[in-house]
């Protein structure tokens, strides 16, 4: 193909497809709305269509930030297109998959040209303009590939772009910043140290040679179209965490937040310490109003879930136009490619992962209890249920139908408070689950609550394993004291009292901390202290040649508390420990996988799905139906 067919052919890609601004905005004037509000709307819509700056007008009509002068942010990438970019994205998700979500799982592969500027949401259009003619003046001279090398580190995995090919793109984002910082009276800063595309940040360190083992699947010379892609953010949230609405929830209360299922929310940590359990105060992208949701609704979305891409210029390369065969599926000029041939090389190796790790290892599951009745009605749930003679009747389904027998005063409920009828079936639900899974628990250690007791006796009888595994309480597994608050420590059942109540208890074991060496309103570095002691002790007296895996049901503390240590990690700051349990819900678990070849631990995936439900609120008939 002859040089001026290829300019011809880039010149036709980059063409722009849609109205000008100017038109958009005229026709949104047309409609009565004032300059700076359309403008603003063009701007978070990426200046697109009528239709879209209209909807999301309509959407933000109860936002009180809507008349606020806060521009969006930019930031100019070049991101991969074709079978490189279908490499990247299998990397992402295995990599989650094996190790977890890391910073790099925030945004989708890019190389960051220009880091995020602000511009008035009126001269974004001359953004769009800079863009198409710097691309234009580079189109010639930009490479038909682009050099990457891997590079590892203990936190950081990624390809370094090569010295050659990383000049062209400094000088292409050097002449983006100059003249867009010109046109656009706006301060845009290039990127000019060492390019790289980053696969993985900010991982757990053992987490480095697996994360390697797939990237060197990724071939990085496979076929691809780069394109550079100017996005935009809101900048007022981008320290919050994002959230996605995974259900629709209709308010209750005057503050809170209506929310569609695939809705984003954004929340920021530092003002969820005073928030009800199981409740968040955040954002709605949607909206722009505030207010608070059910926190089991939504799950963690990615940083760039909410970005908006406004507009790309795509690097046609001669070299690219005579390779492309019949075989090789177009790539769409938005950049987003329907690729059905994936990677083969990936997927083999991963393969042969999934079978090494077939094998059974010893595996600790930590679980937090079901839900307890307190949870649901309150301290004084024992004061609902009491008849004037003090006997227990259940005032509610949702209380459990009777309460095992005590020796002292059932008024110790009150600080040891049974499952709720829901709890029970949330228990046996995911025993049922573990069941299904094929997991094999050899072991069950269980804090003295209550709670957590029959939160383990239901796992066992839904794994149908309650005639075999016997229960081993263990009071060095209770949360941390210093959340009682009496002050003091339960009086909890004993291993007799329990057994005669048809709890299938190991009567012979006897724990590592007994009773008395709980300490009331303990420090926080005695409990990461006897945390730490104690899940090691557990280890150690479950044989290390037997497969299959120790169940330990203790509280939402006990998630860090116990894993933590396994995997070699310091404790928690106590005030992100505090704010991170108040986030785990009932039968909140995580998972950890022995490494014995290697002498460690590693975090994995439970082996069951999360269990969410919503609220049900009391009911009275006469209410609304027979009374007016």
């Amino acid at each position: 193909m002859a040089v001026a067919e290829t300019q011809l052919y880039a010149k036709v890609a980059n063409k722009h497809r849609r109205k000008s601004t100017s038109v958009l905005l005229e026709s949104l004037l047309a409609k009565g709305f004032p300059a700076h509000i359309a403008q603003k709307a063009l701007a978070a819509t990426g200046q697109k269509t009528i239709e879209d700056a209209a909807k999301w007008l309509h959407s933000h009509c109860n936002d009180p930030s809507l008349e606020d002068p806060i521009p969006q942010e930019y930031a100019l990438y070049l991101c991969p297109t074709g079978r490189l970019h279908d490499h990247l994205q299998e990397f992402w998700k295995e990599s989650k998959r094996q190790c977890g979500k890391n910073r790099a799982h925030e945004i989708f592969p890019h190389i960051t040209l220009c880091d995020f500027f602000t511009c008035e949401d009126q001269k974004v259009e001359l953004l769009y303009d800079t863009l198409k003619r710097v691309g234009d003046s580079f189109s010639q001279c930009f490479p038909p590939s682009i050099s990457l090398s891997l590079h590892s580190s203990t936190s950081y995995l990624g390809f370094f772009i090569g010295d050659s090919h990383a000049n062209i793109l400094k000088e292409f984002a050097l002449a983006f910043s100059s003249e867009a910082s010109a046109q656009a009276d706006c301060h845009v800063k290039p990127c000019l140290k060492q390019l790289h595309l980053t696969l993985a940040h900010k991982f757990y360190p053992h987490h480095q040679k697996t994360l390697e083992e797939l990237a060197k699947c990724i071939n990085p010379g496979e076929s691809c179209q780069w394109v550079a892609a100017l996005y935009s953010r809101d900048m007022r949230f981008v320290h919050y965490q994002t959230l996605r609405a995974l259900f629709q929830y209709k308010p209750q209360n005057i503050d809170e937040l209506m929310i569609n299922a695939g809705d984003f929310v954004y929340v920021d940590p530092t003002q969820q310490s005073d928030v009800s359990e199981g409740w968040v105060i955040g954002t709605s992208h949607r909206t722009g109003c505030r207010g608070f949701i059910p926190e089991n609704y939504t799950e963690r979305a990615s940083e760039s879930d909410t970005w908006v891409k406004h507009r790309e210029y795509v690097f046609v390369t001669a070299s690219r136009l005579f390779t492309q065969t019949e075989n090789e599926p177009n790539v769409k000029l938005n950049g987003e490619v329907h690729n059905p041939s994936m990677s083969r090389s990936v997927t083999n190796v991963l393969s042969l992962q999934l079978s090494q790790n077939a094998t059974l290892r010893r595996g600790v599951l930590v679980m937090r209890h079901g839900e307890r009745v307190d949870q649901v009605f309150g301290k004084s749930w024992l004061q609902q249920c009491l008849t004037a003679d003090g006997k227990y009747y259940r005032a509610d389904l949702n209380f459990p139908s009777t309460l095992p027998k005590r020796k002292d005063s059932m008024k110790n409920f009150e600080c040891d408070p049974p499952l709720s009828s829901c709890g029970v079936f949330q228990s046996r639900l995911i025993g049922e689950a573990l069941l299904d899974q094929g997991v094999t628990v050899s072991y069950v250690y269980s804090s003295p609550a209550l709670r957590c007791i029959q939160t383990a006796q239901h796992i066992l009888q839904g794994l149908k394993l309650d005639q075999k595994v016997k229960i081993r309480v263990e009071p060095g597994l209770f949360e941390w004291t210093k959340w009682e608050v009496s002050r003091v420590i339960p009086k909890f059942m004993d291993v007799t009292e329990l057994a005669e109540a048809s709890y299938k208890i190991d009567t012979s074991y006897r724990g590592n901390f007994p009773l008395s060496s709980l300490v009331p309103s303990e420090s926080y570095e005695e409990y990461v202290s006897r945390s730490s002691a104690v899940i090691k002790q557990i280890i150690t007296a479950c044989p290390s040649k037997g497969k299959g895996v120790i169940l330990i049901v203790g509280h939402g503390s006990s998630l860090a508390s116990f894993t933590r240590p396994l995997l070699g990690l310091p404790a928690r700051d106590s005030s992100n420990f505090a704010q991170g349990v108040r986030k785990i819900p009932s039968l909140g678990m995580c998972f950890c996988e022995e490494l014995k070849e290697e002498n460690k631990w590693q975090m994995v995936n439970p082996p069951v799905k999360t269990l969410t439900h919503g609220a049900n609120a009391a009911f009275n008939w006469r209410n609304g139906i027979v009374e007016d």
